[in-house]
């Protein structure tokens, strides 16, 4: 994969899930909250996908997204083990949100999960910049 490739196909990425994170910021205005964990979950997936585009890393599954990220960068240190805790809950309350007819989530919980999401996205931005800028 062609150098600037990688870097437009990265920024386009962490584009995306900063609109995930603002369709998620509407959707909780609105209080439907099972929808707000659908776009953080995605939200932080365009966020992961944004990273690995740099390497040329791409999967058709999410298990080898996530699993990349985490070898590649949390295991390493890039990022903190608080990273994997949140791709660990925001999947399983996603799927729980999708899948189970009866979850109900609250608005305190997808607030804090807004939150950490917030926080996922913008460390991930933080290291795209300092990549963007040695280029």
């Amino acid at each position: 994969m062609e150098h600037e490739y990688k870097i437009e196909l990265s920024k386009r990425r962490i584009e995306l899930a900063h609109e995930r994170m603002n369709t998620a910021g509407i959707l909780l205005d609105a209080g439907d909250y099972k929808s707000v964990a659908n776009r953080l979950y995605y939200a932080i997936f365009s966020a992961m996908r944004a990273v690995l585009a740099l390497d040329g890393f791409d999967s058709k599954k999410h298990s080898g997204i996530i699993a990349r990220f985490r070898q590649s960068y949390i295991k390493t240190g890039t990022f903190s083990t608080e990273m994997s805790k949140i791709i660990d809950d925001l999947e399983v309350i996603r799927e729980d949100s999708d899948y189970d007819d009866f979850y109900i989530i609250s608005k305190e919980d997808v607030m804090l999960q807004y939150q950490r999401a917030e926080f996922f996205v913008s460390e991930v931005e933080r290291y795209l910049q300092v990549q963007y800028s040695q280029t």
